[in-house]
């Protein structure tokens, strides 16, 4: 383990070090970042504590080896075999019935701070059919890997709710997933049986790296702590003719295209706070650009407590527009971003900026209610 850091015990830790009372048949959502502070799986401790009949992943797979938006197929798994659902993807059906046949459903899975990220509506939709169902439902706790202090971006407008966005939540809530649960189970009147097993020795400011604990990346383009800071700000570039950086070392870190004028683009930008705009080039080996040559620009974050992501993505997103009449914005973009103000005419990014640094001020004030650390 890292020196140093501040020692702390995920709730499945706390399961594995003082038990727990969970009754029934049980279910596990969860992927590899489901692991002990010894790095042992939470399934392998959970098959001692309780009754576990099932797994089920979310998007990615259980093994996380599976990219962005590609199904993962029903399978036993060779080392407990237990089988395998994927609550993943537009045929559930299956998946979802015999979640409905448990007594009790235990979810254990690292999230990474962003309402896009997938892995929290996987979450709320199980608990919606257990809450349906009568069946308990249990989150083990783990870190925001950003911190719980700062909330920002945008605070979703309902009219485009999906399963990258589905409740008023801001880009970049602040809350742990046991938090978020807690709050949208009250909030959005789901009503389920829901029990958090909180950490021990977590604090709202400390990031991932603050922590003793290993950083085990929860999909296969969030490597490293960073990239869940730039992913706040980058990820909307995935509704563009841009790169995102999927299938370089860097993904979220860079962005950039054939057609991309790097230098143009971060003198209009300007000196950011917390983080350092640099030209660069690569080409990425899958997805946007695949084996083509890219001129890019790389996130340097070089001060984690001024950074902020999401205004950086959207000056970003502003300058090459105003510079580059071959960007192309999808009308999915909206899904991402919460809202179509940039679509609207005369959208003004600073303007834009600080209304909803407004909201979601408001809405951190909210959300405190649920709390635990």
């Amino acid at each position: 383990m890292k020196t140093g850091r501040q020692t702390v015990f995920c709730g499945a830790d706390t399961v594995a070090d003082n038990g727990f009372c969970f009754k029934g048949h049980c279910g596990l959502i969860t992927n590899p970042t489901g692991v002990l502070r010894d790095l042992s799986a939470t399934v392998d401790m959970l098959r001692e504590k309780c009754s576990l009949v099932a797994l089920f992943g979310p998007e990615h797979g259980i093994r996380g080896d599976i990219q962005a938006g590609e199904g993962v197929a029903s399978y036993t798994d060779k080392k407990t075999g237990l089988p395998v659902y994927s609550l993943f993807g537009d045929d559930t059906a299956q998946s979802e019935n015999v979640l409905a046949s448990l007594d009790t459903v235990i979810f254990d899975i690292q999230d990474v701070g962003a309402r896009f990220y997938t892995y929290a509506y996987t979450m709320t939709d199980a608990m919606k059919l257990c809450a349906e169902n009568g069946i308990r439902f249990v989150v083990l706790d783990r870190p925001n890997p950003i911190g719980g202090v700062k909330a920002e971006g945008t605070v979703l407008d309902r009219r485009f709710s999906s399963f990258v966005g589905r409740f008023e939540t801001p880009t970049r809530c602040g809350l742990t997933i046991g938090e978020f649960a807690l709050m949208m189970n009250e909030t959005e009147n789901i009503g389920c049986d829901l029990t958090v097993v909180p950490m021990k020795g977590w604090k709202r400011e400390m990031y991932f790296d603050d922590t003793d604990l290993c950083f085990i990346q929860p999909s296969p383009n969030i490597p490293t702590v960073d990239t869940a800071f730039a992913y706040i700000g980058t990820c909307i570039f995935e509704e563009t003719n841009l790169s995102e950086g999927r299938g370089t070392t860097k993904p979220f870190e860079m962005l950039g295209a054939p057609w991309l004028d790097s230098k143009a683009v971060i003198e209009a930008v300007g000196q950011q706070d917390g983080v350092i705009l640099r030209e660069c080039s690569f080409t990425p080996t899958f997805s946007d650009y695949e084996n083509v040559f890219c001129h890019g620009i790389q996130l340097h974050v070089t001060d984690r407590e001024t950074f902020s992501p999401f205004a950086v993505g959207i000056r970003l997103l502003d300058a090459i527009r105003k510079i580059h009449t071959e960007l192309e914005i999808e009308p999915d973009i909206v899904k991402l971003l919460g809202t179509d103000e940039i679509f609207r005419s005369g959208f003004d990014a600073e303007e834009f900026i600080g209304r909803e640094n407004k909201k979601c001020a408001e809405w951190q004030v909210l959300s405190k209610k649920w709390y635990l650390y």
